[in-house]
Order: structure tokens, then C-alpha cells, then sequence
């Protein structure tokens, strides 16, 4: 490695990525853990049309204060 680069890296999850994304931007919100809220617990799409996808994955939800959306739930189309 150079001198530049740091020696350890720092893991983040989806939802604290976008979270960093939107607090450079001026929106306070923070990432919930996978599988904690009740956003999270339905189907995502409906299984009666063909162009809908069968595979979807959760990758988290991020709670958005002082907003009128509560949470943004963070999917994997595929």
C-alpha cells in the first residue's frame, strides 16, 4: 500500500451508506438494523403480473426525521 491510503477500511451496511449520503445533503436520518421494522415484513411486489420480479432482497430501511416519510426501505431487484 502507499503512504496515502489508510490500513483499515470501515464496513458499512446499505442503510448507512445512504444515510451518509443524505446527511451530506442536509437530511438527518439513521439506518435501522435488516429485519427490525414492520415495513420490512410484507411482500414487496405482486405475484399476478409477469413483469413483476420473483427475487427481491431486503438490504434495510433508514429512518428519516423531521419529514414527512418515516422510513425508505432499500431493495435488491434480481
Amino acid at each position: 500500500m502507499h503512504d496515502e491510503e489508510p490500513d483499515t477500511f470501515v464496513y458499512k451496511t446499505w442503510p448507512e451508506k445512504f444515510s451518509d449520503m443524505l446527511g451530506e445533503i442536509g437530511v438527518d436520518s439513521e439506518a435501522k438494523e435488516i429485519g427490525t421494522d414492520d415495513v420490512e415484513l410484507g411482500d414487496y411486489y405482486s405475484r399476478y403480473f409477469a413483469q413483476t420480479p420473483r427475487m427481491v432482497t431486503n438490504r434495510g430501511c433508514i429512518g428519516v426525521k423531521d419529514s414527512n416519510i418515516d422510513v425508505v426501505q432499500i431493495i435488491q431487484k434480481g
